[in-house]
């Protein structure tokens, strides 16, 4: 599933869809932001450990 800058997706680890670079969310009412290494706006959630 494909989740863009200001979403509310909770709690996990996202992966800009652009570069690969890794956002941590660690609040449900955290909003993801745009990518802080590109810019870029779209994110995938990736399964933690």
């Amino acid at each position: 599933m494909q989740y863009n800058t200001g979403d509310k997706p909770g709690e996990g680890t996202y992966r800009c869809e652009h570069c690969g670079y890794v956002v941590r969310i660690t609040s449900d009412m955290e909003s993801l932001p745009a990518c802080p290494n590109c810019g870029h706006h779209e994110f995938e959630k990736i399964e933690n450990d």
